[in-house]
């Protein structure tokens, strides 16, 4: 039975807005002991963008701080406090680069989802890891809030602030089990990753990540769905709202496969009759009319995402039936090694990386030089020295029957 967590131990702070109220929490905070939990709340199915609308703080004799990042935009100050403090987070992909906007770059890093992976969790969301961990129950009832709301009601505020509760217990409880597994150093070179890559680069062409672009069967459709997708971001940046608050992905897809010609018709299609989109039908048309416009080598070609890396492997039966087979069998090596070491496939080895060395392997497909690859790939020395020699051994076996 979980104890539910109802109200911050230490009753809810206030929430900081003035330059005087930062400073005072900063100064706490850096007077305070060991770890500091962090968590950001964003508005991304509201706002365009992901930027954090309001950041906590916890840490020992320094109790929550909640701090307002609209009216308290620089956090580098707080930044040069904790810069000696682990930083616990949960999920610190997602926070890193909002928190990082507003000047706070951790050096040190805990991050307990990716611990609860790497210990073979089936289920890795904070509130689920505290019911599992510590038998204490949060309410996330309002994760999905719009957290860019002024005033941010006290009901928000709360549970913002119990989300920062428990991290550091929670923290301590999972590295005591990385330790008992022997994994704190597989841990350790993970969270290192993470603070090492930084933000990530621009996708390149997102409007192909549009859901169901996969219906759209011509290379003229596909210019549809590419200037209405850029169409729509220019609305959605102008007006700071999500663009699929503006325009939702099925009917760009359904303009795309119907091409309309007039406002009329545009008006009958899935998704362009409410008075958001109808509001921009003269934009929406003029996108479709410059899509129409174009000469036939200015069209997309596939919705495929551009890059350098191997076909996708639904495609390699066809194409290379001895890289598919190789593929097959990396792929079970990898799941073996995970299973034994109770963690999910990926956190021992990106699927791209399984790609990318199957499709080209290095000749001979030895350990040493399967390592090398692993690297070359991004993968960490904990990851290279379990699956290095089960992958070329795997590879030995396919050559050894004459399948590779």
């Amino acid at each position: 039975m979980t104890v539910p967590l109802l109200e911050p131990r230490d009753g809810l702070p206030a929430l900081v807005i003035t330059t005087e109220a930062l400073a005072e929490s900063t100064r706490r905070l850096h007077d305070g002991a060991g770890p500091v939990a962090v968590d950001a709340e964003r508005a991304s199915g509201f706002r365009y963008g992901h930027r954090a609308f309001l950041v906590q703080f916890r840490r020992q004799g320094a109790g929550t701080v909640l701090i307002d990042p609209v009216a308290c935009p620089d956090l580098s100050g707080v930044d040069s406090a904790l810069a000696d403090a682990e930083v616990v987070l949960h999920a610190a992909a997602q926070d890193l680069p909002c928190l990082a906007e507003l000047g706070f770059r951790p050096r040190r890093l805990f991050d307990t989802e990716l611990a609860g992976r790497l210990l073979g969790y089936p289920r890795v969301g904070l509130g689920t890891l505290v019911a599992e961990v510590l038998d204490l129950s949060l309410e996330k009832s309002h994760s999905a809030a719009d957290w860019s709301t002024r005033p941010l009601p006290v009901e928000w505020l709360r549970y913002a602030a119990l989300d920062v509760e428990v991290l550091i217990e929670l923290r301590d409880a999972l590295a005591e089990e990385l330790a008992e597994q022997g994994k704190a150093s597989w841990a350790d070179q993970e969270f290192a990753a993470i603070l090492a890559a930084g933000p990530a680069p621009p996708r390149p062409d997102p409007w192909r990540r549009t859901s169901g672009i996969h219906r759209v069967r011509s290379r003229r459709g596909l210019a549809v769905v590419r200037e209405l997708w850029a169409q729509r971001d220019v609305i959605a940046q102008r007006r700071d709202i999500s663009p699929s608050k503006i325009l939702p992905d099925a009917a760009i897809v359904e303009a795309a496969r119907e091409a309309p010609n007039t406002i009329d018709e545009l008006g009958k299609l899935a998704g362009f009759g409410g008075r958001g989109s109808r509001r921009y039908g003269a934009e929406w048309l003029r996108a479709i009319r410059r899509a129409k416009s174009l000469p036939d080598d200015q069209l997309p070609e596939s919705s495929a995402p551009p890059g350098d890396g191997p076909p996708p492997a639904h495609r390699w039966a066809e194409r290379d039936p001895v890289a598919a087979r190789r593929l097959t069998a990396m792929r079970a090596a990898v799941a073996a090694l995970a299973d034994a070491s109770k963690l999910p496939t990926e956190n021992l080895l990106a699927p791209d990386t399984v790609r990318r060395l199957a499709w080209q392997p290095p000749e001979p497909p030895g350990q040493e030089s399967i390592a090398a690859e692993l690297r070359r790939y991004g993968a960490r020395d904990w990851q290279v020295e379990i699956s290095a020699l089960p992958i070329a051994m795997a590879l030995l076996r396919l050559e050894e029957k004459g399948e590779a």
